[in-house]
């Protein structure tokens, strides 16, 4: 059986059979424009609601939820109909409210100091699995008098290594929900040809890069698929996105004490990112359980931000949200204990 957001039109039009052509048309904008669930579409015959919920069923059902940063970060553990469980988080801003949404259960990239990474990788999520995220996302920002802007493929998984759903999902993100693609970004550590491919497409997204070293040396130990990816390839396949799309190009550098935030580390970097016209977030490392080495301290972030600045880079310091429950980059984990959750009835 289909999930309620895994159909396309053809398919919803197939479950409809019977009713008047103008039905599916009605159904998917109340699913999609107004947010819309079957059993609250009143412009529909109450059995056909009935029907609708019935034929067309969540994926995602709700194990626990947390709030932090005063309501302005909630994280939602979603348990799917094979058992296996995600995460996602909805950030709100004063000018903009941004759902991190997971296109994995788990990940086989490996790092060592993300929690997604320690605990392993389970399965692809499907199209519509990925895509409900976002609707349920964008009805709590709704439910706080907020409209969601922008979405991050950034919680569980590694979006290239299940792109053609991960882009399935991106299409249907903006042209159905709304979104314009220039709030839309796409993170990956690095597979090249996602990247490529990526480059390609006609929705001119954004493209971030978890890059955390600019050495192979460093960077095969902190991101093991470098050794397949090699800098100078990545940086070949990031210039292509670049030139294909004129997008800016991001570089996500998780900043470890001691070992990627030294003088030496921040030339490198320097020198990697002026040649790519990109932006640097740095991001101090958030705690996770498997990986005994701590953040640097907030001094030498600031530090290593005026450093990449003074040799021409655009370098911004990522203000951490979620730390407290598990939320932040790099901790999504999906594990009921790890992370501490509180079942609520929302």
């Amino acid at each position: 059986m289909s999930s309620r957001y895994d159909v396309d039109r053809d398919r919803l039009a197939e479950v409809l059979d019977g009713q008047p052509r103008y039905r599916a048309d009605q159904v998917w904008r109340g699913l999609y424009g107004q947010l819309r669930q079957p059993h609250e579409m009143t412009d529909l015959p109450k059995g056909l609601r009935g029907d609708l919920d019935a034929a067309l069923p969540v994926a995602l059902e709700l194990a626990a939820e947390s709030v932090s940063d005063d309501g302005d970060t909630v994280k939602w553990l979603w348990t799917l109909t094979d058992g296996r469980q995600v995460e996602t988080v909805l950030m709100l801003y004063p000018d903009r409210a941004t759902a991190c949404v997971s296109s994995q259960a788990g990940c086989a990239m490996a790092c060592g100091f993300c929690a997604t990474g320690q605990a392993g990788f389970d399965r692809h999520l499907t199209v519509g699995e990925i895509v409900e995220q976002v609707v349920r996302a964008s009805r709590r920002a709704r439910d706080l008098d907020r409209r969601l802007s922008n979405v991050v493929f950034m919680g569980m998984g590694e979006p290239f290594a299940n792109y053609d759903r991960t882009w399935a999902a991106t299409v249907r993100i903006h042209d159905d929900l709304g979104l314009s693609a220039r709030h839309l970004t796409i993170s990956t550590v690095g597979i090249i040809p996602g990247i490529r491919r990526l480059a390609g497409e006609d929705l001119p997204v954004n493209l971030a890069v978890s890059l955390h070293a600019a050495n192979d040396e460093l960077r095969d130990e902190l991101v093991p698929i470098n050794r397949r990816y090699p800098l100078a390839d990545l940086a070949a396949a990031c210039e292509a996105y670049v030139d294909a799309t004129h997008r800016r190009l991001s570089f996500e550098w998780a900043l470890i004490d001691g070992v990627n935030d030294r003088p030496s580390d921040a030339a490198e970097l320097a020198g990697y990112a002026r040649a790519l016209r990109a932006h640097v977030n740095l991001i101090p490392l958030n705690p996770t359980p498997g990986y005994p080495v701590r953040g640097s301290p907030r001094a030498r972030v600031d530090e290593f931000a005026e450093r990449l600045r003074s040799l021409g880079v655009n370098a911004t310091v990522r203000r951490t949200r979620g730390t407290d429950i598990d939320a932040a980059c790099g901790q999504l984990r999906a594990n009921h204990e790890i992370t501490r959750v509180e079942l609520t009835t929302r």
